[in-house]
């Protein structure tokens, strides 16, 4: 929830208990017009629409490397595809280091955030933020501040699923 929205909701909390008892009537309605004022209204017809098609050229532009890779260079399909990820991930990191990804990600909302190009731009966009605080402070202990969470969650749920179908096969479950 961001600050406007929470601060109109506490507002309107304050005003129901009768909280607010010194504010007047006209105060009170300034108050209601500026928070309309600031807060950004959503189209979510063209925002999904936006994210369609953002999602739809990365994926797109993943599948002519993945295709390129089998036909013209003669990978087979896993190792073409392990080709694609790099190459997306370093299309996303270049885009980053230019500040050309904020920029897709602003436009195209989650259709720019759910592939792997913005897992990529999650690890890079803190990195390069904080370069001026140095290598080990500034790069090293803020490049996974956004992308750590999902990554200690994910090492820690496949550990777990890993040890019940050990513990599984064990008692011959599986």
């Amino acid at each position: 929830m961001n600050n406007i929205s929470f601060a109109v909701q506490n507002m309107k909390e304050y005003m129901q208990k009768g909280l607010v008892q010194n504010m007047d009537e006209k105060k009170k309605q300034e108050y209601e017009k500026y928070v309309k004022e600031v807060t950004p209204t959503h189209n979510l017809g063209l925002q999904m629409l936006k994210a369609f098609l953002v999602g739809g050229i990365i994926c797109t532009i993943g599948q002519f490397i993945l295709n390129y890779a089998t036909n013209t260079m003669g990978l087979d399909k896993q190792t073409a595809g392990s080709w694609c990820s790099l190459i997306l991930v370093l299309l996303s990191v270049i885009l980053t280091g230019f500040n050309i990804y904020p920029g897709i990600v602003k436009w195209g909302g989650a259709g720019a955030l759910v592939p792997i190009t913005g897992f990529a731009n999650s690890v890079a966009a803190p990195a390069i933020e904080f370069k001026k605080e140095g290598q080990v402070f500034g790069v090293g202990c803020k490049i996974f501040t956004i992308a750590g969470p999902v990554i200690l969650y994910g090492i820690f749920s496949s550990w777990v699923l890993g040890a019940g179908y050990y513990i599984g096969k064990c008692f011959g479950w599986f």
